[in-house]
């Protein structure tokens, strides 16, 4: 009996093996027919750009050229194109012929039957001529109604009537794990198709702060950018914009400007040629766990004031460094880079409620937004040195040199000495001008040994330090 039942297991396993490639095969989407309707309204970008021929570094157009008369002439064999540059996507092919005009391809999708296509602003920047390939392999010469470096969103018109149009769904919608699909150019190849799901959402970029990015494992390439990123209804849900790569190729980190973003950019291109953004005028940084307990915060969360501009929304409306902006015109902040393209997408002149955390308490302010574009004392005395005490440092007053340089008014303890000790441990560096201690402004050495001879020990303190490029929180555990 026995021996029978270890058979009937071996058999049963075996036929599990055989059947489960077709098993997962079952379970992974049939993509054609998507593929099939949404092709045809994906194009392919091609743009030319002239350039001057130059001679050892120096540029010459060809009517300056025909001006020197026979020595013109000459000169024209020794001169040559200078080299492309790549830009973010692009796949650049120097063409080295007697017009001396540069081509790069990109990818771009249609949104209206009249003729509007999305692509990416860094596709079409600084073109002379826009080429807009057809999938029924006609070329249209496009025209460029507007573009918008910050979102990376380019709006062109061709002259042609129904056409195949994409249906655009939400990428608010989206969610982590999804299937799905692009559609682009890459290295020139027309309408490849790629798949993968979405790895990521709101993912914040390297001066990219207006743009909260889907990321997904996607095969993105140079000549991808401006192409459509799908979900399985066939809804346009991104534009693919960047990839991430030591290489210059795929590497498993695409990332796509949300449809919801790049149809606001697109409503205001069409509109007013311009796009409008709000500005807060807030310099901001993460809240860390330690900040966060210094803060009375419970866990990490919210984007940390650590500067103001002056005169700036902010400052008229109350907000105040060391205030945890934790919801933005309702929607929740759960990191610093959140806030941007929260604020970005409302338009200027907005009043909008911004909910801070300040001395452990919630506060709702009232902020009317700007636009985003639009906006001496002497030497210290060696007798008002600090001692490195109990936290590793030796405190001076700043001189007018370095309150100058920081846009330092007064106030502020500049660091002359560190060593080893709780400040060093929390980030404070040689050259730091503490501004602020608890949130409570330090007008002088006295006032910060004061301050800090009033702090309790094991208690962790926000500390606001100024250095060259800005304000920063840095979080102590006084010991």
């Amino acid at each position: 009996m026995q021996l029978f039942t270890n058979m009937l297991m071996r058999v049963l396993v075996l036929l599990w093996l055989a059947s489960s490639p077709a098993l997962f095969a079952a379970s992974l989407p049939d993509l054609t027919e998507l593929v099939e309707k949404s092709a045809p309204a994906v194009v392919n970008i091609s743009t030319t750009k002239k350039t001057q021929k130059s001679f050892n570094g120096m540029q010459m157009t060809p009517e300056q050229l025909e001006q020197l008369g026979p020595w013109g002439d000459m000169l024209k064999h020794f001169f040559e194109a200078p080299g492309g540059r790549q830009g973010r996507g692009q796949q650049p092919n120097q063409d080295p012929g007697p017009s001396q005009r540069h081509h790069s391809l990109g990818s771009g999708f249609i949104i209206s039957k009249d003729g509007y296509v999305i692509t990416n602003n860094h596709v079409i920047d600084g073109a002379d001529e826009v080429l807009v390939k057809l999938n029924d392999r006609r070329e249209l010469i496009a025209e460029v109604v507007g573009k918008d470096k910050s979102s990376d969103i380019a709006l062109l018109k061709v002259d042609a009537d129904n056409l195949p149009v994409l249906p655009l769904g939400q990428s608010e919608e989206v969610k982590v794990g999804e299937w799905v699909l692009a559609i682009g150019s890459p290295f020139g190849f027309e309408a490849t198709v790629t798949a993968g799901i979405v790895s990521a959402k709101g993912r914040a970029l390297p001066n990219e702060n207006y743009v909260p990015f889907l990321q997904t494992d996607v095969a993105i390439n140079p000549g991808n950018s401006g192409g459509p990123l799908f979900n399985l209804k066939g809804e346009v849900v991104g534009v693919n914009s960047q990839i991430y790569s030591r290489t210059g190729g795929f590497m498993g980190l695409s990332f796509a400007i949300p449809i919801d973003v790049a149809l606001d950019v697109v409503a205001q291109l069409k509109t007013q040629g311009k796009v409008s953004r709000g500005w807060l005028g807030v310099a901001i940084q993460e809240v860390t766990r330690d900040l966060a307990e210094s803060f009375g915060l419970d866990k990490p969360q919210g984007a940390l004031v650590s500067g103001l501009v002056p005169d700036g929304p902010a400052e008229a409306s109350g907000i105040l460094p060391g205030d945890v902006i934790l919801a933005f015109n309702g929607d929740r902040v759960v990191r610093s880079s959140s806030l941007p393209p929260l604020v970005g997408r409302v338009k200027a002149g907005s009043k909008v409620a911004v909910l801070v955390q300040r001395n452990g308490k919630p506060k709702t302010l009232s902020v009317k937004l700007g636009e985003l574009g639009a906006g001496q004392l002497v030497k210290s005395d060696p007798s008002m040195d600090s001692e490195e005490g109990r936290l590793g440092i030796t405190v001076v007053e700043p001189t007018s040199d370095v309150r100058n340089s920081l846009r330092l008014p007064s106030g502020g303890v500049l660091i002359k000495n560190l060593v080893a000790g709780a400040a060093a441990e929390a980030g404070v560096r040689r050259g730091d001008v503490i501004t602020h201690i608890n949130n409570q402004p330090i007008k002088s050495v006295k006032g910060f040994e004061k301050l800090l001879g009033s702090l309790n020990s094991g208690a962790v303190v926000p500390f606001l330090v100024a250095r060259p490029y800005g304000r920063e929180f840095l979080a102590v555990r006084i010991p």
